[in-house]
């Protein structure tokens, strides 16, 4: 495992209620790394300001560490990101079902949280080029019986509101009768399953694996779907499309992506 993954989703377990992602869209926790300020904004500003949003619920990608600070394979992309385009990065952090909004309300610049580009999500937003493609898992508690997608019957999925595993929940219900718990946070949804409010939860295939050697877990790959990769959001319109899209691209051929996800994620192929 990369860069003690197993220690940072313990510590998020751990942290969770006091770092719950999103518990007011009035207020938004923002990283002390950078300066408060009062700008609305705009795509770099008078300031040169840049404005993410994230839910950081979902390590490795995004979640709030012991002392209070955002970290993740998409907070150091985002940062990478900012420091190459002479930006001063500020972090908001929402519940990830009102990540679409604020982009649409100009609240923020760009959303970066482990959200893929579904043809959806494109008529309400802009997406950079993709950066990152992990799939889906089931994750179910060790002693459980419900050991692949013919199971499903009869039990409780658990999907986080807004994600791509709670659009797919739906279309498995057309062959599969079970029940869905839909969330705010994807690690309430774990304590959902160890407290057996839940059977399975459905999550990313890399959020998932860590959920998995944190808390004693198994699961099962999901063999019905081929999701679209993780790509950055942007207001429809929005001019940092064309200029992160290069960065993106650089990073992808220089090799910064690889060494960030050499650093915080798993080898699960």
């Amino acid at each position: 495992m990369k860069k003690n993954l197993l220690m940072l989703l313990m510590a998020a377990m751990l942290t969770l209620v006091l770092v719950a992602c999103g518990t007011s869209s009035e207020d938004d926790q923002v990283d002390d790394q950078t300066t408060e300020n009062t700008e609305e904004p705009g795509e770099g500003g008078e300031n040169n300001l840049l404005i993410m949003a994230t839910s950081a619920d979902y390590p490795p990608f995004e979640s709030i560490d012991e002392s209070g600070e955002f970290e993740g394979f998409d907070i150091e992309l985002a940062r990478y990101i900012a420091e190459e385009l002479g930006y001063e990065l500020e972090i908001r952090d929402m519940n990830f079902d009102g990540l679409i909004g604020a982009l649409q309300a100009e609240r923020v610049d760009m959303v970066l949280s482990g959200m893929s580009a579904t043809e959806e999500r494109k008529e309400n937003v802009d997406f950079s080029i993709e950066y990152h493609r992990s799939g889906e898992m089931f994750v179910t508690r060790a002693d459980s019986d419900i050991e692949g997608i013919e199971d499903l019957d009869g039990i409780v999925l658990g999907v986080q509101l807004g994600t791509i595993q709670e659009e797919g929940a739906l279309v498995l219900q057309e062959d599969y009768d079970f029940e869905i718990s839909a969330l705010d946070d994807a690690q309430v949804l774990i304590q959902e399953l160890l407290t057996n409010r839940i059977d399975v939860v459905y999550l990313d295939k890399q959020v998932a694996h860590g959920f998995i050697e944190a808390q004693g877990l198994t699961g099962f790959d999901d063999p019905t779907r081929v999701s679209p990769g993780m790509a950055i959001a942007f207001p429809i319109g929005s001019d940092l499309v064309d200029e992160i899209n290069a960065v993106l691209e650089e990073a992808l051929e220089n090799g910064k992506i690889a060494e960030l996800e050499d650093e915080w994620l798993l080898d699960i192929e």
